[in-house]
């Protein structure tokens, strides 16, 4: 009676024990269903591959296609009584439990791989009582569920390979750059050595211990009667070392720039997506020269960091570096930082001065000034009497600026920088001129760009297509920007002054024997040096400063940015033959175009001709 009613509640107890660890089971259906990050793959405008994120998943793969080496091996190494088990290895467990008591520690788990895919496809990694009987409870159902070929696929397409890959598909492209269903007997056994511990033992950067660890494998093999001892040298003797597909050290300031506007463009969901970006490589390695030589100079007068952009002029990214050294700060000084951009931004004053009716040839006086108690000063501290505004551009002169800029309306300067694509905050206040707003590399450089391509706005880009691992296109770029923001002849006139500063004034130091042109840019208390210019291919910005806001010790923008962005561009245009920048073009809306005198141009007479007899001129 008494032991009748043992069993009874014993059996009440074994159930309700069993319901309290089987209730918050996850619904296995479900679960076998992958669900992961999808992985985004940059490539380079010529197809090279730049960097991969998220978890990355190879197509799927049948036991049957793979390389009988391959599941051998894991089955060797991981769970040799797999087909003779019923989901719980009970000679293994007791084999482990041994040698961990022995140790004093634990050496040997006993985990099968059906426990194994019940924990990493079902579970979390908890290390808890209630997780590992939950683990059992799975396995028990996973082998009354489905036969065991059909969970070591599961297995084989779903375990953590190292470097970001799940699955052997996965793991043996990132390795080996080719399927895994032509793996070799030694690439098979090193992918075996790597489910012990995917970081301890990846070929990539542990390459002697990945190899100490294959030759483990190769040693279970035999000993599971899988090969032979003279298989297993002759294996040794002749493997191949690994070929893997290496993500690029450089361009990582703009693989974080283009990843942040990936959603912008296409929905992701679980689709794994190649975006096809703007970048060239070798431009890349240019600029990533000129700047870490700028900043070995730099180290003497007190500048720490530096950063380049570089585009065509209809936008299109080719480099950027953000920074001195992106594994000490991801912060991207060219495309987050906002910094005062000094004379490089009166070239919008002297823009709307044309548009107002001045030609460069129209003189200002350089002279003492006092607006509303402040009093701009300019470099040399000294005053050059009356002077074009051309030779005022070329040599920098503050007061001539400000003049300009109060003539014609501090919303007119500011009007002219929007439409040119500058997108911070602008006061219309007397300093605008003398470039005290805050702007980033990114916007100002585009914004030269406008006189680069002879008139047209640009808007910076890095990615050209989207498309996802079927092939198909979820994005690609079409159009070209916001179209013509500013007159033909305005544009050519700003290119020929430009070319004026680069020639004769404050941007000597980034003379090219090909044309270019551009601006030097100063803040106050020598706290930024910026170097803005172009050639009728390439518009390029560079700056240099410190993160504290602490002074340089007198760099100005005609010094060492003007010297970096030089050597980048001479390397960028080393197999590009010269073009002239876009000339003045048709000045039926504004003032002739003028020479680099300040007089009428012959194109310009020219143009005036044609107009009054109603013709054109190419």
């Amino acid at each position: 009676m008494y032991l009748a009613a043992t069993v009874v509640w014993g059996l009440v107890a074994g159930v309700g024990l069993l319901a309290y660890f089987a209730y918050d089971l996850p619904d296995v259906e479900q679960a076998l269903a992958a669900t992961r990050r999808p992985t985004i793959t940059l490539v380079a405008a010529d197809g090279a591959h730049l960097i991969t994120v998220g978890d990355i998943h190879g197509l799927p793969v049948r036991l049957n296609d793979l390389p009988p080496a391959l599941p051998q091996a894991i089955l060797a190494t991981e769970d040799r009584r797999y087909y003779s088990h019923f989901g719980l290895d009970v000679i293994g467990l007791a084999r482990a439990l041994v040698a961990n008591i022995r140790a004093g520690r634990v050496v040997q788990g006993g985990s099968t791989i059906t426990q194994q895919v019940a924990k990493n496809v079902f579970l979390t990694p908890d290390r808890t009582f209630r997780r590992k009987v939950q683990e059992l409870l799975l396995a028990l159902w996973l082998e009354r569920k489905f036969s065991k070929d059909q969970i070591l696929t599961v297995y084989l397409n779903r375990v953590y390979l190292g470097s970001g890959t799940y699955g052997v598909e996965a793991a043996s492209q990132r390795y080996f750059q080719k399927s895994a269903r032509r793996l070799d007997t030694w690439q098979s056994a090193m992918m075996a050595g790597l489910l012990k511990a995917p970081t301890r033992y990846n070929p990539i950067h542990h390459p002697n211990r990945s190899q100490r660890r294959t030759r483990q494998v190769l040693a279970n093999m035999v000993a599971a009667g899988y090969l032979t001892r003279a298989d297993a040298r002759a294996v040794e003797n002749r493997h191949a070392k690994i070929r893997p597909l290496r993500t690029s050290r450089r361009a990582r300031y703009f693989s974080d720039w283009v990843l942040a506007q990936v959603p912008s463009y296409a929905s992701v969901n679980d689709r794994d997506i190649t975006v096809v970006t703007t970048i060239d490589r070798r431009l890349q390695a240019d600029a990533e020269t000129a700047i870490g030589k700028a900043l070995q100079k730099g180290k003497a007068v007190s500048a720490t960091q530096a950063a380049l952009i570089a585009m065509t002029p209809d936008g299109a990214v080719r480099a950027i570096v953000g920074g001195a050294d992106y594994g000490i700060s991801q912060y991207n000084r060219a495309t987050q930082a906002k910094r005062q951009p000094g004379s490089a931004f009166k070239p919008f004053v002297y823009l709307a001065g044309l548009e107002a009716g001045m030609s460069p040839g129209t003189v200002i006086d350089d002279k003492p000034l006092t607006i509303d108690g402040w009093t701009p000063r300019n470099f040399s501290r000294g005053f050059a009497g009356p002077v074009t505004i051309r030779q005022a551009l070329a040599r920098s002169i503050n007061t001539v600026a400000v003049r300009v800029a109060r003539k014609v309306g501090y919303p007119a300067v500011v009007d002219v920088a929007h439409r040119l694509g500058i997108t911070s905050d602008l006061k219309p206040v007397p300093s605008l001129a003398l470039g005290a707003s805050d702007l980033s590399l990114i916007e100002l450089t585009a914004a030269y760009g406008t006189f680069a391509n002879g008139g047209y706005g640009v808007w910076p880009y890095g990615i050209e297509e989207i498309r996802d691992n079927t092939g198909t296109v979820l994005y690609r770029r079409q159009g070209s920007g916001p179209g013509r923001v500013i007159d033909a002849w305005a544009a050519g006139t700003m290119n020929n002054m430009l070319a004026g500063v680069i020639e004769n004034g404050t941007g000597k130091n980034a003379r090219l024997p090909r044309p270019v042109a551009g601006k030097t840019g100063t803040s106050q208390n020598f706290g930024d040096a910026w170097f803005i210019g172009y050639s009728a291919d390439l518009v390029a910005g560079v700056w240099m400063g410190n993160d504290s806001m602490e002074p340089m010790k007198k760099v100005t923008g005609g010094g060492l940015p003007a010297i970096a962005w030089r050597r980048f561009m001479a390397a960028a245009h080393r197999k590009t033959p010269p073009r002239d920048l876009p000339g003045p073009g048709d000045r039926r809306s504004g003032p002739m175009a003028t020479d680099r005198s300040g007089q009428p141009s012959a194109g310009g007479l020219w143009q005036s001709i044609l107009d009054v007899f109603g013709g054109s001129g190419k």
